[in-house]
């Protein structure tokens, strides 16, 4: 009877089986959600914050899915079809058009809708205590073999002091008297030293030669600033832009490309992406203290520079001016050409400023002293590869020199007027 209700069961097993089996296979994925979510959304949207649109996480318990998957793939055509919600959503956001994905299938908008709704389990702050409490022990057994040691020193400056006390009184008791020796007299060194004339005379030299070198040294080093890292009103990470980010040099100090300065870049320029990047997102220094809540709080700094207003994405019109601090400064009577370093020579920016991607806080790398000008202009071979502007000037020294090669010395580079009008 048994064997026969089993087999009369066996049919329906096998389709709940299969059935749970196809459903496990549609089960979203929240991981691949993430990684589509960060390709397509990120630009625009967050999940828990309006930035250019909607906040979204939980997005999928306030629309129809379908409605989702039509709105994802052609948001355009539904608000032109007059779909009420759509045209509510276009109207919120003052006629701003979302972009269109019809490359994402249903699969992959289910795996965004997954990241969106998944919230992650508070796992992390259960398991801080445990550290928390394996970081006491240690602290403590530390603490007790320190004890120990210092005890153990102790008695061993106990004992000994006890030894020499014992000696002593074994000694008196046999009579023995420990007479301490008497030093013979000396001349006091600086009495011998002041009787040689010559090394009188030698000290004297040296301490002039010295005195002139350490004042010549110093004079030197006035007006040079290598080293120099001031603070700055924003902290800007050129680390996280230059280095992370692999942002251009010239997308911020775009004005070295066709100007004598670099110029500092205006806060508009920073704006065309901080307009979209509200929160710090990357690695952190937990060591020197450079956290995600420290780099958001530089961004809100930001903010309020320019009068940016994150709930409406609008600008206030209440700005406040950011005193920068002046890194690189050359003296008046110098004159430096970045467009005709970079534009002309096409000079790395790192060959003056150094590894800047490397950089969290911007220092000067160079002395750039005259010296560190005119070795740089003797050594550096100049680029004519698709540079017009030396064709010509170049093959006639190149005939002259007799080399392939020519320094910017050899080209004039170390005539005074070159920097000095």
């Amino acid at each position: 009877m048994h064997k026969d209700s089993f087999l009369a069961h066996l049919p329906l097993l096998i389709i709940s089986f299969c059935f749970s089996f196809v459903v496990a296979a549609q089960e979203p994925d929240v991981q691949k959600g993430k990684a589509l979510f960060n390709a397509n959304c990120a630009a625009c949207h967050k999940l828990n914050k309006r930035a250019v649109g909607p906040a979204l996480a939980g997005v999928s318990a306030k629309y129809d899915k379908e409605w989702l998957y039509s709105w994802i793939k052609n948001s355009t055509a539904m608000v032109k079809s007059g779909d009420a919600q759509a045209v509510a959503i276009y109207e919120e956001y003052n006629g701003s058009v979302m972009t269109s994905f019809p490359q994402l299938s249903n699969e992959d908008i289910d795996n965004i809708l997954a990241y969106t709704d998944y919230t992650p389990p508070a796992t992390a702050a259960a398991a801080q205590p445990v550290t928390a409490v394996a970081q006491t022990e240690s602290s403590l057994s530390n603490d007790l073999i320190l004890g120990v040691l210092v005890l153990v020193l102790a008695a061993l400056v106990v004992m000994l002091f006890l030894v020499t006390k014992t000696l002593k009184q074994i000694a008196a008791v046999n009579g023995i008297e420990v007479v301490k020796q008497e030093k013979p007299k000396r001349t006091p060194l600086w009495k011998a030293y002041a009787q040689n004339p010559f090394l009188v005379f030698v000290t004297v030299v040296f301490l002039l030669l010295s005195s002139a070198y350490v004042g010549y040294s110093y004079l030197m080093q006035v007006g040079i600033d290598q080293g120099y890292m001031p603070i700055q009103p924003i902290h800007y990470s050129h680390k996280i832009h230059a280095g992370a980010n692999q942002i251009e040099c010239k997308y911020c100090h775009s004005s070295s490309r066709v100007s004598k300065h670099s110029g500092i870049p205006s806060l508009n320029v920073c704006m065309n992406c901080h307009m979209n990047i509200a929160e710090y997102n990357g690695e952190e220094d937990l060591e020197k203290g450079y956290t995600k809540e420290f780099y958001t709080n530089e961004i809100k700094k930001l903010y309020k520079a320019v009068g940016w207003d994150e709930n409406t994405q609008s600008y206030t019109g209440e700005t406040q001016p950011v005193k920068w601090v002046r890194i690189h400064n050359l003296p008046d009577f110098v004159y430096f050409n970045h467009a005709q370093h970079v534009s002309v020579a096409g000079v790395d920016c790192q060959k003056c400023h150094g590894p800047v991607e490397e950089m969290e806080i911007m220092y000067q790398h160079s002395s750039l002293t005259m010296g560190w000008c005119i070795n740089c202009h003797r050594e550096t071979n100049v680029n004519i590869k698709d540079n017009a502007y030396y064709t010509k000037i170049h093959e006639e020294l190149s005939k002259k020199y007799g080399v392939e090669k020519l320094t910017a010395a050899q080209m004039g580079g170390l005539e005074c007027g070159k920097c000095h009008y």
